[in-house]
């Protein structure tokens, strides 16, 4: 089968510090600069869950999400792996350490748009350390959510018009699923 535009070759449109610009054929599409990925925390304890909200520039508005960060992006950081960043970000931007870690894989983001991918890392075992909130350029509001509960806690953040990542369904996806599994 022939993959149409997947041999044609790709062009950078335009380049920033972080972001990066690109055409294939009919196709444009961004990346991260130097192929940076992210660390994506799914930190679960006795029917909690953690969240984080903050404000997204690209949206407009405050999102709520998963702990995340990037892998690599700080000077000398290059070969920094996934576990190392998200043992970092989960303390910085939640306040917990965990005890426990499963690497859970990579995923992308959104494939018909952007290259950039991420590794989820579950984490369990959480023992509170410090208030969390992020680095100083960073205003981060740390969520702790009972799973069952989940459901409505999504419809009550959207209905205070905050931005719902798209990896909350990991923890609404059975709430979606229902009996149809």
């Amino acid at each position: 089968m022939s993959t149409p535009d997947a041999d044609l070759p790709e062009e950078i449109a335009w380049k920033g510090k972080w972001i990066v610009a690109k055409t294939r054929g009919k196709w444009e599409y961004a990346t991260r600069a130097r192929n940076i990925r992210a660390a994506v925390i799914l930190a679960v304890e006795d029917g909690d869950i953690l969240l984080v909200e903050q404000y997204r520039v690209p949206l407009g508005l405050r999102c709520l999400e998963l702990p995340a960060g990037l892998i690599g992006d700080d000077d000398g950081g290059e070969d920094e792996d996934p576990l190392s960043a998200a043992r970092r970000e989960l303390e910085e931007e939640t306040g917990y350490v965990a005890a426990h870690w499963q690497d859970c894989g990579t995923f992308f983001s959104s494939p018909g748009m952007i290259s950039e991918s991420f590794t989820l890392l579950k984490a369990t075992g959480l023992k509170k350390v410090s208030a969390g909130g992020g680095t100083d350029s960073e205003d981060i509001t740390v969520h702790r959510v009972k799973l069952a509960d989940f459901p409505q806690v999504i419809a009550d953040f959207r209905a205070r018009g905050i931005g719902i990542d798209t990896r909350m369904l990991l923890a609404l996806g059975p709430h979606l699923l229902g009996d149809t599994q």
